[in-house]
């Protein structure tokens, strides 16, 4: 632990100098992020068009989004664990690094039509993902109340420039590939797999002195100082208050997920079935994922000025809008698919951004970085149910059904924000 430190002993009383921590943590945190977005697209984009080659179905077309949603699901559990106990910086390299060696065993799957190296390759790849999400809360760990929204959305918009230019490379990629005698298909993976590598030395070079350490030690610090309750019986109370904020910040991002995973699935697929290019694919989910990071300066400052529980109300709404447009769009149309995903993208957007500011506002920093991982474990969870629904739904029904069931679910954050605020 780097807490006694010299490094971190003369940011303990200096809060100019913690502030400039968090300026400099957070450009850290948006170089890799754009690195880590590169890589986070790969799957996305094209990873239940290889499991239908080798599987030669699309009933399973799911399955490749909720293996690295699931695999994201127990990285989540260890970066949070490895943040908490060690540092921020240790967390996220090893996240983005074990990401990228799932990048390298998915180009091996697709090489030698390995159906099982392929699903193994999946779950070690959705580290990354993990990691691109756990990034956000590294921000935030020096920042005041006011500017927590704001620090989660800019590590967030970092995110946009990787992860818009990995899908419209799926062609430069997959040519890229067959010159090297790879299928065309591994080509986003292979941009992917060097991605997250460089995302993952980014922190573990830059990310010093590493800014949980030090908020911890700034903690500390003050409480040492406060004589008016010890250090644990403000932790208790802290706690025992905010747990519904834990909840509530927790199902705002879960069923955003739910429902934006779930949807963005089976578009490629949906897409495909239309007619539609390898580039007309790509190009829609790079507006998705620019819907989904893109506006987070903005959302960050509504978070910030209209408050938290506001922001998800409007998330769930904006999901719902989605959803219907996605079911009665002519389905041949390129412009509605583009507004429909980019829609999807936004209220996601609403959603991780105001149940992650209310995740930070009602935890304590002796616990902050478990729950945090704990979290999205849940959020992970729920995309690989989401991702594995989707193609069983759209098999037995149609892309239809699920984005208006989608639409709906959407809407159980409006009563679930109800809730909270009449226990407040």
């Amino acid at each position: 632990m780097q807490t006694n430190s010299a490094s971190v002993k003369k940011y303990i009383n200096s809060p100019q100098k913690q502030q400039q921590l968090y300026r400099r943590t957070l450009w850290t945190v948006i170089f890799a992020q754009v690195l880590g977005g590169a890589g986070l697209a790969a799957g996305i984009t094209v990873g239940a068009l290889i499991a239908i080659d080798i599987l030669g179905t699309d009933s399973f077309a799911g399955l490749p989004i909720a293996l690295f949603t699931l695999g994201s699901a127990g990285a989540a559990m260890v970066i949070g664990r490895l943040s908490q106990r060690y540092s921020r910086r240790l967390g996220l390299a090893v996240g983005f690094i074990t990401g990228g060696i799932g990048a390298i065993g998915v180009i091996l799957a697709t090489m030698t039509q390995s159906i099982l190296l392929l699903f193994v390759s999946l779950l070690i790849y959705g580290s990354g993902t993990a990691t691109n999400l756990q990034a956000r809360y590294a921000g935030t760990d020096l920042a005041t109340a006011k500017q927590r929204g704001t620090a989660v959305s800019l590590a967030m918009v970092a995110t946009t420039f990787g992860a818009v230019a990995g899908p419209n490379l799926v062609d430069v990629m997959g040519d890229f590939a067959v010159s090297i005698g790879i299928p065309s298909l591994a080509g986003p993976f292979i941009l992917a797999a060097v991605a997250y590598i460089l995302a993952g030395l980014v922190p573990l070079i830059f990310l010093r002195p590493d800014p949980l350490v030090v908020s911890k030690a700034v903690a500390a610090a003050r409480a040492t100082d406060n004589h008016s309750m010890s250090t644990e019986e403000a932790t208790a109370d802290e706690g025992t208050a905010n747990k519904r904020g834990v909840y509530l910040g927790a199902t705002v991002m879960v069923i955003s997920q739910i429902v934006m995973v779930a949807i963005m699935t089976m578009t490629p697929v949906h897409m495909g079935e239309y007619g539609f290019t390898m580039q007309q694919i790509g190009m829609v989910i790079g507006l998705h994922i620019a819907g989904m990071y893109l506006p987070s300066p903005l959302t960050g400052i509504l978070v910030d000025k209209l408050g938290r529980m506001t922001m998800a109300v409007v998330a769930g709404i904006t999901l719902c809008i989605t959803g219907l447009l996605a079911a009665f769009a002519p389905g041949d149309s390129l412009l509605f698919i583009a507004i429909a995903l980019i829609l999807l993208g936004i209220g996601w957007n609403f959603g991780l951004i105001s149940g992650t500011a209310l995740i930070v506002d009602s935890t304590v920093l002796s616990t902050r970085a478990k729950t945090q991982g704990s979290v999205d474990v849940f959020i992970a969870l729920s995309g690989a149910i989401g991702g594995a629904l989707s193609g069983v739904i759209v098999a037995a029904g149609s892309f239809e059904i699920l984005s208006i069931g989608g639409g709906i679910l959407s809407l159980v954050l409006i009563p679930a924000v109800l809730w909270a605020r009449n226990f407040k």
